[in-house]
């Protein structure tokens, strides 16, 4: 595999399904679900004693949750605690504007320059990947954006430009925390599996043209779903904060 790209993709959607979360992943679970379900105002601090109580587990995976979810992106520090951070809907349509900008140049390059091809072994790999993904998709999980994220890598690193691989890294590692809203149903994992198979499918016949349309939907469609759930989580958190 040429340099740059992920030599570990998607190990989220490898995980094993039959595996069972271990306690910090069941604790990371809930209290992230609740965050992104607005259950928490901006103004609430996450107090670990609160929420061990609240879970019925002990401090220590509650306190491992907080720095994950603060590393992710759903927590800030502020005042010697953590605030959920409230969603940037402005800031995300001009982020994903970006993101297609960068994305849709991977194959207007090769299209523009008979010099310039795709790396097909890696878009074949690629394919092969999402092949068993989509034999046996992965549960909902906001996580999953991990793997979206580096089947995007790839698919662009194949046009040949790691610059454009790492503006879209750059990109990605701020709409990340807001873009977990877009997996968290069956019909959503399983859209994605289809339509990044077509995406690659159509790549690795030459029918670029047909390719970049179906990668502006598919990211359109992904910019619908998280601006829906995004702004919902934020209308309860106001909600909740008006209480």
């Amino acid at each position: 595999m040429n340099p740059g790209v992920d030599t570990d993709l998607y190990t989220t959607a490898n995980a094993t399904p039959e595996k069972r979360p271990s306690r910090r992943d069941q604790v990371h679970a809930e209290i992230r679900e609740r965050i992104m379900k607005g259950e928490f105002t901006p103004t609430t601090r996450l107090v670990e004693e609160r929420l061990a109580e609240e879970t019925g587990h002990s401090r220590t995976p509650v306190r491992e949750a907080l720095i994950r979810l603060w590393a992710n992106g759903l927590l800030e520090k502020r005042d010697g605690g953590y605030y959920p951070v409230l969603p940037d809907l402005a800031e995300l349509r001009d982020l994903y504007e970006l993101r297609v900008t960068i994305e849709i140049r991977g194959f207007t390059r090769v299209i523009e320059n008979e010099a310039v091809r795709h790396d097909l072994r890696m878009l074949e790999e690629l394919r092969e990947h999402w092949r068993g993904l989509r034999m046996s998709p992965p549960e909902p999980d906001p996580s999953f954006v991990e793997a979206d994220e580096s089947f995007h890598r790839t698919l662009l690193a194949s046009s040949g430009n790691f610059a454009l691989v790492a503006a879209l890294g750059s990109v990605n590692e701020r709409i990340r925390p807001i873009r977990m809203y877009d997996f968290l149903t069956e019909d959503r994992v399983k859209d994605t599996i289809d339509e990044h198979l077509e995406i690659v499918e159509l790549t690795l016949a030459g029918k670029l043209p047909e390719a970049l349309m179906a990668l502006r939907r598919h990211i359109g469609e992904s910019f619908e779903v998280v601006e829906q759930r995004a702004a919902r989580a934020y209308i309860q958190m106001t909600l909740h904060r008006g209480r």
